[in-house]
């Protein structure tokens, strides 16, 4: 081998040395910030996911929270229904315009000829109108209590004039 070809091996030799001494180091440093990029990629994924299954999480509790929320409301209206249905009830009493309610049927000779009985001339003592209008509207309203029950047991237990 001639010494120029020796030469020109030894200076490709240098020139291939020089640039893995140059070429390597950035090389790892491509490397390494592509595994940075990917494990910050990962990062963001699992961190985006736990925020969205949170995100879910909540958006269902305020879903319930809201359900319960239309309930109470519901249940509001009705307990507001109640009351005015009461207060319609008290001013009846007031008024004296329920006073058949105020008389069991065992006390209805006792009572008779009052605004509680009436007779209506055939000899059969009847309570007055205005309580099966006050029956009618309380059940268009829905309300139930011991007090409507009671008067339910009093409507059957005795004849309607309304035929």
């Amino acid at each position: 081998m001639s010494t120029g070809a020796i030469i020109a091996i030894i200076v490709v030799a240098l020139i291939i040395v020089m640039g893995l001494v140059f070429v390597l180091p950035r090389m790892r440093e491509r490397s390494r910030l592509r595994q940075g990029e990917r494990d910050l990629r990962q990062r963001r994924d699992q961190v985006s996911g736990e925020h969205r299954d949170q995100a879910e999480i909540r958006d269902q509790r305020a879903e319930e929270a809201e359900q319960r929320a239309r309930i109470a409301e519901q249940e509001a209206r009705r307990e507001h229904a109640e009351a005015q249905l009461h207060e319609e009830r008290a001013a009846m009493h007031e008024k004296g315009l329920a006073d058949h309610e105020l008389v069991a049927d065992h006390e209805r000779d006792r009572f008779a000829g009052t605004s509680a009985v009436r007779d209506n001339g055939d000899g059969a003592r009847y309570a007055d109108d205005s309580r099966d209008d006050a029956v009618e509207d309380r059940d268009a309203i829905g309300g139930r209590d011991a007090v409507t029950d009671r008067d339910d047991e009093l409507m059957t237990s005795r004849p309607s004039r309304r035929s």
